[in-house]
């Protein structure tokens, strides 16, 4: 399960560090919405079902990075 979730994170990684590489400001914030969003979804299920405090360690971060990208 862990190696499954290290896999999981680094794909979110170089999603999001790919997001950086994108000169095109629209397709970067799209890019970088989309890769924030599936963190997002997997910190609201991890809450559902393993613990609520997956949701402030995975969710919030990426709910934030959602917010700062919608406001500038």
């Amino acid at each position: 399960m862990a190696a499954n979730q290290g896999l999981y994170n680094g794909f979110l990684a170089a999603g999001l560090i790919w997001s950086l590489c994108i000169q095109n400001d629209e397709w970067q914030k799209h890019v970088a919405s989309f890769f924030l969003i599936c963190v997002l979804v997997a910190g609201i299920y991890g809450a559902a079902t393993v613990q609520r405090s997956v949701f402030f360690i995975q969710g919030l971060p990426a709910l934030l990075g959602l917010l700062a990208i919608v406001l500038f």
